[in-house]
Order: C-alpha cells, then sequence, then structure tokens
C-alpha cells in the first residue's frame, strides 16, 4: 500500500469516527470543528517534521518561511477552539 493510500484511510477512519459521535446527538457545529481540527493537525504534522523550519516554500506564487506557515496553521487552531 502507497503511503498517499494508507493516509486517505486514515483520515476516513477519523472522520468515521467523528461521524458514529455525531448519531449520537454531538452537534454539527461541535462535529465540524474536530473535523476542522483534524484537518489543521494534518497540516501541523506536515509542518512539524521538516527538519528546516527555516527554508522557504512557494505558495501563490509568494516565499514564504515555513515557520510562518507553522505558526498561521496554529493561530487557526486555536481559532477554531474558540468557535
Amino acid at each position: 500500500m502507497t503511503p498517499a493510500k494508507e493516509k486517505a484511510i486514515q483520515l476516513v477512519n477519523s472522520f468515521n469516527e467523528l461521524g458514529r459521535d455525531f448519531t449520537r446527538g454531538v452537534s454539527m457545529k461541535e462535529f465540524s470543528k474536530q473535523c476542522a481540527l483534524i484537518a489543521v493537525e494534518e497540516i501541523l504534522s506536515e509542518y512539524q517534521s521538516m527538519s528546516d523550519l527555516e527554508s522557504t516554500l512557494v505558495i501563490n506564487n509568494k516565499p514564504t518561511f515555513v515557520v510562518h506557515q507553522l505558526v498561521y496553521w496554529m493561530e487557526v487552531k486555536q481559532e477554531i477552539k474558540k468557535l
């Protein structure tokens, strides 16, 4: 199995597990927050695993430091939790 397929299965299983909670009375807002947090955690884990946080990425044709993206997604995570 390829790494991409393994990750796809892992993500689907994570959301599937949340879906079971949703059917047990969890609000749609809470369900959505949990889905968003899973997605942000995935992004954060990718950035945190990069060995050189000072390396640059090109996002939307603009160079940016990995560490800036990491900080941005940490802020997004905190904002999701406040919703």
